[in-house]
């Protein structure tokens, strides 16, 4: 993400919040389930830019959920235009990403934003750079397939996106029956 001047990103859960505040963090993409209270923990970090997006991380609809919309992932692009238009006012940059664990939406967003920030990059690469970045990565698959229709990368994003999966379920072994448990098992069948 160097076109946008952020020279350090980080992808962390709730609980991580506290630990990174002496970090410098410069901008923060906050992506939270819409009942869940306002974070306490930003009140000790410096001055900082931050957008918060509000739904569930459910690929599949839920009675009283909300799932990943469009509309989110145009959100989370228009967050990274605006670090690129902000771009030749910084030197660095500290980008943090979060959701609840960590895992899911927040890669899902980062990824998102490398995707934006470096087009000519290949989706593969874009995928090693997340787990260098967040090695529990396990991208939400319906916020990926957004980004991969607004981005124009015509389903390569999805199918680097089933690539990841296989490599993580045998990097992280654990994420068989988490993903069972959660009700995600239509990403592991992605890996397979």
């Amino acid at each position: 993400m160097k076109t946008l001047a952020i020279s350090t990103l980080t992808i962390c859960g709730i609980e991580e919040l506290p630990g990174n505040s002496a970090r410098e963090v410069t901008h923060v993409l906050s992506v939270l389930d819409p009942d869940r209270a306002e974070i306490e923990a930003f009140d000790a970090y410096g001055e900082h830019h931050r957008v918060t997006l509000r739904f569930h991380d459910i690929i599949d609809p839920r009675p009283g959920q909300i799932m990943p919309a469009p509309e989110h992932v145009e959100a989370i692009l228009n967050f990274g235009e605006g670090l690129r238009e902000t771009a030749a006012a910084r030197r660095t940059g500290h980008l943090l990403v979060h959701c609840h664990m960590g895992v899911s939406r927040s890669t899902a967003a980062m990824l998102s934003l490398m995707a934006q920030a470096a087009p000519e990059e290949g989706e593969d690469a874009l995928f090693v750079r997340l787990r260098e970045i967040r090695p529990q990565a396990w991208p939400n698959s319906v916020m990926v397939g957004f980004a991969d229709a607004r981005l124009g990368r015509r389903g390569r994003l999805t199918e680097a996106l089933r690539r990841h999966y296989a490599h993580q379920i045998v990097a992280q072994p654990n994420f068989r029956r988490w993903m069972t448990d959660l009700g995600r098992g239509r990403e592991l069948e992605m890996a397979l």
